[in-house]
C-alpha cells in the first residue's frame, strides 16, 4: 500500500516531468526522474520483503500475578532474502488495547521487547497480530499477518491462610454447637420396578408417573467432594474491583483446603457455569487457577438456583463456602436451610457498595445467617483480606 508520502512523491515527480515536457526544460528531467525512481525502488523493495515470517515470543519465566509488570519479547525471522527497512509489530492484547512497537534487526532476526505495566487479573488473547513492513523512505507499506500466540494468563494474587473464619465452629442462635451430619455417599444410579415389601421412600415418582407403575431408585456408592467453593460471578453487583476481591477470596479459601489434602470442587456461577474438581494439588490445582484467572462476572441467575440442584456438586459437598456480593433472599433461605439440617456452610460477603465509597450499613440478612449458625466473613474495600478470611473481627464486621 502506498503511503500518503509515497503518493505525494509520485505525484510531484509526475508533475515535474509533465512540466519539463510542456516547457522543454531539460534541467527538470533529472529531478522528475529521481523522484519517480525513488517511488519505484520503494515499491519493489517492499514487494520483495513481503514474505512470511517465523515468529517466536515469550513473556518471562514463571507465573504472572495481578498487578505485575509483564515483559513481552517478540522475535521475527523473515523467510525471504530481502529484509524490510522498517518493521512495526501491531497487536491487540485483550482489553489492554492495541500495542505498536518497532522491531530492530540483529543479524537474521528482528526483535522487540515491551512491558505491559500493572496488568490486572485476566486472560488476555492476542488478536489482530500483524507486522507492518516499510521501505527506507516511508513511501510504501505492506501488512503481513502473524500467527496469534496462546493467551496470556494473569493469576489472582491469593493469600496463604493459616486458618479459616469458619473453623471456630458452627453454632445455633442459642449458642449451642451443631453436631454436623455427614451425608451419605450414595447417589442415584438407575430406576427399576417396585418389588413387594420395599419401602415407599425409594419410589421414584417422576418415573412412576411416566410408566404408570411403581418404580424405585437404585443407588451406588460414589465419592463426594468434601468442600465446594462457590464463586458467585453475578454481572449486576460488580462495583470497581469488587469482583477481583471475590476471586481472590474464593481462590485463597480453595488453596487453604487443597494444602490440607481435602478433596474440593470450584464452582463458578457465571453464564457458562464452570466446574473444576481439585483432587490433586498438581494438575487439578493448575486448572482451577486458570479458571480463576479467566473468569468474568457474566452470571445472570441467582446462586440459589445452583444450590437447589439436588444432584449438583454444591448440594452434594460435605462443606460449602459461598463467595458472593449479592445477598438475595432466596440465597439466604438456602444457606439457612442447609445450616439447620446440620450441614456445614459458610459465607464470604464482598460488600460492593464499599467499593463505591458508600457508608457502611447493617445487612439484616447477615444477622439472620449468623443467628442460624452460618459463619460469615464480610470483606469491604481496603480491608486486609487475609485477616478477614482468617476470622479476625468477623462478628464486628457483620454488625457494622
Amino acid at each position: 500500500m502506498t503511503t500518503r508520502r509515497g503518493r505525494f512523491i509520485f505525484a510531484l515527480g509526475f508533475g515535474i516531468y509533465v512540466t519539463a515536457w510542456a516547457f522543454g526544460s531539460r534541467p527538470l528531467y533529472p529531478v522528475a526522474t529521481g523522484l519517480l525512481l525513488v517511488a519505484a525502488v520503494a515499491w519493489v523493495w517492499v514487494r520483495l520483503a513481503d514474505r512470511p515470517f517465523l515468529a517466536r515470543r515469550g513473556w518471562g519465566d514463571g507465573e504472572h500475578l495481578e498487578g505485575d509488570d509483564v515483559p513481552v519479547v517478540v522475535e521475527l525471522e523473515p523467510i525471504g532474502a530481502v529484509f524490510p527497512a522498517s518493521l512495526t509489530l501491531v497487536e491487540r492484547v485483550g482489553r489492554l488495547g492495541e500495542q505498536r512497537h518497532a522491531l530492530r534487526r540483529h543479524g537474521r532476526h528482528l526483535s522487540t521487547r515491551y512491558v505491559l505495566e500493572r496488568v490486572p487479573r485476566g486472560r488476555y488473547a492476542f488478536e489482530e497480530v500483524r507486522a507492518e513492513l516499510g521501505d527506507p523512505f516511508g513511501l510504501e507499506r505492506v501488512t503481513v499477518s502473524l500467527p496469534a500466540p496462546g493467551a496470556l494468563l494473569v493469576y489472582p494474587r491469593l493469600e496463604r491462610l493459616s486458618r479459616l473464619f469458619s473453623e471456630s465452629g458452627v453454632r445455633s442462635h442459642d449458642g449451642r454447637r451443631f453436631q454436623l451430619r455427614r451425608p451419605s455417599g450414595l447417589e442415584l444410579h438407575s430406576v427399576r420396578e417396585y418389588e413387594q415389601g420395599e419401602s415407599l421412600r425409594r419410589v421414584h415418582w417422576p418415573s412412576t408417573a411416566r410408566r404408570g407403575q411403581l418404580m424405585v431408585k437404585e443407588f451406588e456408592d460414589a465419592p463426594r467432594d468434601e468442600v465446594a467453593v462457590l464463586l458467585d460471578a453475578g454481572a449486576t453487583s460488580v462495583v470497581g474491583s469488587s469482583f477481583d476481591v471475590q476471586v481472590r477470596a474464593a481462590g485463597s479459601i480453595l488453596d487453604a483446603y487443597v494444602r490440607r489434602g481435602r478433596r474440593a470442587v470450584l464452582l463458578v456461577n457465571s453464564e457458562r457455569r464452570e466446574t473444576q474438581h481439585v483432587h490433586s494439588p498438581a494438575a487439578d490445582w493448575r486448572r482451577a487457577l486458570e479458571l480463576l484467572a479467566a473468569v468474568e462476572p457474566t452470571g445472570r441467575t441467582s446462586a440459589a438456583r445452583l444450590l437447589a440442584e439436588e444432584d449438583g456438586a454444591a448440594a452434594r459437598a460435605l462443606d460449602l463456602v459461598v463467595v458472593t456480593s449479592r445477598l438475595e433472599s432466596a440465597l439466604v433461605d438456602r444457606l439457612v436451610q442447609r445450616a439447620l439440617s446440620r450441614r456445614r456452610v459458610s459465607l464470604v460477603y464482598v460488600d460492593p457498595a464499599s467499593f463505591n465509597g458508600a457508608a457502611r450499613r447493617r445487612e439484616t440478612a447477615l444477622l439472620r445467617l449468623q443467628a442460624a449458625g452460618v459463619p460469615v466473613a464480610v470483606v469491604r474495600a481496603g480491608d486486609d483480606l487475609a485477616a478477614t478470611l482468617e476470622g479476625e473481627l468477623t462478628a464486628e464486621a457483620v454488625r457494622a
